[in-house]
């Protein structure tokens, strides 16, 4: 009898593709969100600089003069100490938090809310960021990292500058431990075997003359849990004519 496949391994959540999210100490946030703010800019601190282990990004912690508190991926250049502003009114400096409204076109953008108050959604990655295109009738347009557009609220915010930590995918990880316990973090394992390269009992596509599937990779629909690999119900197969 074959085994159970990584793929519905992974899907019923066993312990080795289960993130350990109770280890997870800091989550992104902005300060509450209040229309009534935006007549005036909230100052604050950036008293901590944080590496945790479910971000790639460092974070920073800020303290504000009401005694809120908010956690941001940290932008480029920012350190422990600097002052930050959050409102309508705030500059334009690095780590300011303000609505697209209140933004010039072109400016780099972070930490961006999809809708007012949801919080910091897009571009959080370390080395990401969005930049502001125009603004029209329907609402502020920018551009994402992957070049897609996309259309927002005028009352959403978001952080000025880059996040920190570009050049984190340039640094190799040398040993294949290392790369363990980097994706073990997540939920993850590693190294990633391909199907056609397990042996038949570990996958449908397994076994064979070399890395060969053997068989189509559309399965039917009606296929039972172990063997819904691959074209998962294709709206069509074959070339095109």
């Amino acid at each position: 009898m074959g085994k159970r496949i990584v793929q519905r391994r992974k899907g019923t959540g066993t312990n080795s593709y289960r993130a350990l999210s109770f280890k997870f100490t800091e989550r992104i946030e902005f300060p509450k969100y209040d229309p009534k703010n935006s007549d005036h800019a909230m100052k604050g601190e950036v008293v901590e600089i944080l590496d945790t282990r479910a971000h790639h990004a460092p974070l920073a912690r800020i303290a504000f003069e009401n005694g809120e508190k908010a956690v941001i991926p940290a932008p480029f250049r920012i350190k422990i100490g600097d002052n930050v502003e959050s409102g309508g009114k705030a500059s334009l400096n690095i780590g300011n938090n303000l609505a697209l409204k209140n933004i010039p076109d072109g400016t780099f953008l972070s930490s961006i809310e999809t809708y007012p108050g949801s919080g910091p959604k897009l571009c959080r990655s370390s080395g990401s960021f969005a930049r502001l295109l125009s603004k029209t009738p329907d609402g502020i347009i920018i551009e994402l990292p992957s070049k897609k557009q996309k259309t927002l609220n005028i009352e959403c915010r978001a952080v000025i500058g880059i996040v920190s930590g570009s050049g984190r995918t340039e640094k190799p990880f040398v040993k294949a431990g290392v790369r363990h316990f980097a994706r073990k973090v997540r939920g993850n394992v590693y190294p990633r075997v391909s199907g056609v390269a397990m042996n038949a009992l570990n996958h449908p596509f397994g076994s064979g003359r070399g890395r060969h599937a053997g068989k189509p990779k559309t399965p039917p629909r009606n296929a039972p849990a172990g063997r819904n690999v691959g074209a998962i119900r294709a709206r069509r197969t074959g070339r095109r004519k």
